[in-house]
C-alpha cells in the first residue's frame, strides 16, 4: 500500500490518520514487524545493503517460524525499495511484517510505503512486535498554533487554537471596582487603589497567558483583543513574555471573555487564514449564505446529495468528519440478493442481528448474512471522488461544523456555477 500525505488536504489527512490507527492495531507474534525510516538524500542502495545484513543476522533467530517471518518481512521491504531510485525530498517510510490473520501460523506479509509530508531527519530500522509509529505521529501534529487573549477591565479570556480546534480556554474576572468611588473616599486615593488593582489583574492575566502560550514553542502569533483601550495598555506593559510580544496582533472586539474569543477569531481572519478551522468555517458559511439566497445553488440531506452527485452537479461536497453513521451490507446466502442499510453507530449491535434474523425479501429464505460495514464518512468521500467533486471534511469541534452535523445531517453540497 502506498500513501502520500498532503497536510492541506482534509481527505488525505483523514486517510492518513486512519492508516496510522490501522497500523497501530497490528501486532506480530514476536519481533516480526519491521519499521524503516529513510531520510532524504540517503541512497536506496545503502538501505538495501543494510537490510541484507539484517537478513543475515536474522538467520540466528532460534524459532524457525519467527526466523522465516522476519526474513520474509525484510525481503518484502527490499523488493518494495527496489521500486524507488531515491528517497525523495521528504524521505521514505516502509512498514513490513508478518501479521497474524486467523491465529498463530497463519501470518501474512503486509507492506506499506509512506511518503511523509515533511522531511524526516533520521535513518531508523526497528524490528518489534508492533510497527514504530512515533516519528510518523509527530509529523501529523498541527503546525498552525495561535494564542488569543481578550481583555477589558472586568474580565479576560486566554485561548489556544491549534489547527481546527480551540484546545485551551481559561477565563478570569478582575474584581476591580468601577470608576465610581465609594462614599468618603477621595477621588485621588480611589484612582490610585483602582490602578493598583488593575495592575495586579493585568499581571495575573499575563502570568497565566505566559504559562499557557509558552507551552507551545511553535506558536505562530498571539491575537490580543478586546473593547476599549485596555488591550493597548496591556500590550505596552511588561505583562507578556518578550518572545510573545514580538508576535502580537491587536484587534478590536465588542466583547471580552469567551464571547470575545469567538469574535477575535472572526476579526483576525486575515491573520489566521492558514488555520484549517478558518477554512472550514468559511466553507460552511458559504453554504449558509447560498442557502439563504433567492436561487440557492446548494443541496443537503442524504437522498438529495446522492442524486446531485449522480448527476455530477456538485462542485464541493461538505462532509462532517464526526458523522457517526455506518453503511451495512447484508447478503442472502440462498439467492445472493444484497441489501444495504444505513445505521447510527450506536445501533449496530442491536439492529444488525435483528436485520439478519428476517427472511430474504426476494426468495423468503432465512439465510441473510452480514457481509461488510463502511463508515458513512468513507462512503461520502468515495461517492464525491467518483462524481469528481472536491470533498471537504468538516470537524464538529467549532460552531459551524456542529451546525453542519446537527442541522443538515452531516452532508451538504455546493453546486456548480454557484
Amino acid at each position: 500500500m502506498e500513501v502520500k500525505f498532503d497536510r492541506k488536504d482534509s481527505v488525505t489527512l483523514y486517510r492518513f490518520k486512519k492508516l496510522i490507527k490501522e497500523l497501530e492495531s497490528k501486532e506480530g507474534r514476536g519481533t516480526e514487524l519491521i519499521s524503516i525510516y529513510i531520510p532524504p538524500g540517503k541512497p536506496i542502495s545503502d538501505v538495501i545493503g543494510y537490510l541484507r545484513q539484517e537478513y543475515s543476522t536474522a538467520a540466528n533467530i532460534k524459532s524457525k517460524t519467527t526466523r522465516k517471518n522476519v526474513q520474509d518481512a525484510i525481503e518484502s521491504a527490499i523488493q518494495r525499495l527496489k521500486l524507488f531510485n531515491r528517497a525523495g525530498p521528504t524521505g521514505l517510510i516502509i512498514f513490513s511484517g508478518a501479521v497474524p490473520q486467523n491465529g498463530p501460523g497463519k501470518e501474512k506479509i503486509e507492506v506499506y510505503h509512506i511518503i511523509p509530508p515533511e522531511p524526516i531527519d533520521i535513518f531508523l530500522y526497528r524490528c518489534d512486535s508492533r510497527f514504530y509509529l512515533e516519528p510518523l505521529k509527530d509529523l501529523l501534529k498541527e503546525r498552525d498554533v495561535y494564542g488569543i487573549l481578550v481583555i477589558d477591565n472586568e474580565e479576560a479570556a486566554v485561548a489556544v487554537i491549534k489547527g481546527r480546534r480551540i484546545i485551551e480556554m481559561k477565563k478570569f474576572t478582575s474584581g476591580v471596582p468601577g470608576k465610581h468611588r465609594a462614599g468618603g473616599q477621595s477621588a485621588r486615593r480611589f484612582e490610585r487603589l483602582r490602578e493598583m488593582s488593575l495592575n495586579e489583574y493585568y499581571k495575573r492575566v499575563g502570568e497565566h497567558a505566559n504559562q499557557i502560550f509558552l507551552q507551545y514553542p511553535e506558536i505562530n502569533g498571539v491575537i490580543l483583543a478586546g473593547p476599549g483601550p485596555t488591550k493597548e495598555i496591556f500590550a505596552e506593559g511588561d505583562y507578556l513574555h518578550y518572545t510573545l510580544k514580538d508576535k502580537l496582533h491587536i484587534v478590536d472586539t465588542s466583547y471580552s471573555g469567551e464571547e470575545g474569543v469567538r469574535e477575535a477569531i472572526q476579526r483576525a481572519r486575515d491573520i489566521l487564514k492558514e488555520l484549517r478551522m478558518i477554512e472550514e468555517q468559511d466553507l460552511v458559511r458559504k453554504f449558509m449564505s447560498e442557502l439563504s439566497s433567492d436561487n440557492p445553488a446548494v443541496v443537503y440531506g442524504e437522498k438529495e446529495v446522492m442524486q446531485a452527485l449522480k448527476s455530477r452537479t456538485v462542485d464541493t461536497l461538505l462532509v462532517s468528519e464526526d458523522l457517526e453513521r455506518v453503511q451495512v451490507e447484508v447478503k442472502c446466502g440462498n439467492c445472493e440478493e444484497t441489501y444495504t442499510y444505513i445505521l447510527d453507530e450506536s445501533e449496530l449491535t442491536s439492529k444488525v442481528p435483528e436485520i439478519i434474523s428476517k427472511p430474504c425479501q426476494k426468495c423468503g429464505a432465512q439465510a441473510l448474512q452480514f457481509i461488510d460495514q463502511k463508515s458513512m464518512v468513507d462512503f461520502w468521500i468515495e461517492e464525491g471522488e467518483k462524481a469528481q467533486a472536491k470533498v471537504e471534511l468538516i470537524s464538529s469541534s467549532h460552531e459551524e461544523g456542529e451546525m453542519l452535523k446537527k442541522a443538515f445531517g452531516g452532508v451538504a453540497g455546493l453546486l456548480k456555477g454557484h
